[in-house]
């Protein structure tokens, strides 16, 4: 029969235990702590923070990609498919900037080539606007293009390398895609427009690419369709 002595000390260890518990200190090893090792929600959201800081998933991109997706419908209801949209391949010249290569480039070399890429279709927006003094597009996207180039300047090492065109070569720029006759002026004019977006969605690409290379993990994907050709 257990003496008083150990009744009364057994009934002084559960009343201390109640006591811990309603003060609300925590008991080791309970079923709701982490284990070592684990993530804080802090950890989480500096790394979401860092995720959202890569180029590659800023929304400029998605507002350029979706105005200039809109182009082939606005060509198809312009030429009743009297010109197929595939017959813009054929107006391709030396002016038009040329992509990032998937390969044998740097990340500065290819923010470099996105910059004046970019900045030269900021040029060749002259030539559509004369051709379409109200097209929505150029309006829409025009602006946004300053913007991403902003921010493709502030991912380099060495932006004052990016090339500027003066205003001579510019001028120069436009005249060297000017012919006299309106049809190959209008077809000039939407091969532009086409090749911008498809100069942006192998950009991001290559952009996206060198951002895993550099910083392994999940990288969040945009939610919108227009990376699709």
């Amino acid at each position: 029969m257990p003496s008083t002595f150990n009744v009364t000390a057994s009934a002084a260890v559960m009343l201390a235990a109640l006591l811990l518990c309603a003060l609300g200190t925590p008991i080791a090893n309970e079923p709701g702590d982490s284990p070592a090792g684990d993530s804080s929600g802090e950890e989480e959201e500096e790394e979401v923070m860092v995720t959202y800081d890569l180029l590659s998933v800023n929304q400029v991109w998605d507002f350029i990609i979706g105005a200039t997706a809109r182009h082939q419908k606005e060509f198809e209801e312009e030429f009743q498919n009297a010109v197929k949209y595939h017959f813009l391949d054929n107006y391709r010249f030396p002016s038009l900037p040329a992509d990032c290569p998937n390969s044998n480039f740097t990340m500065e070399a290819c923010l470099h080539r996105l910059a004046e890429g970019l900045s030269t279709y900021l040029v060749l927006f002259k030539h559509v606007e004369s051709e379409y003094p109200n097209g929505s597009i150029v309006l829409e996207v025009r602006p946004q293009s300053v913007k991403l180039i902003n921010l493709i300047k502030g991912k380099m090492r060495n932006p004052k390398q990016v090339a500027v065109l003066t205003l001579d070569q510019e001028e120069q720029l436009v005249r060297d895609i000017y012919n006299p006759s309106p049809f190959h002026r209008k077809m000039t004019a939407h091969s532009i427009l086409r090749q911008l977006h498809n100069f942006l969605l192998d950009g991001r690409v290559e952009i996206r690419r060198r951002e895993r290379r550099r910083r392994p993990g999940k990288v969040i994907t945009p939610s919108y369709n227009f990376l699709q050709r």
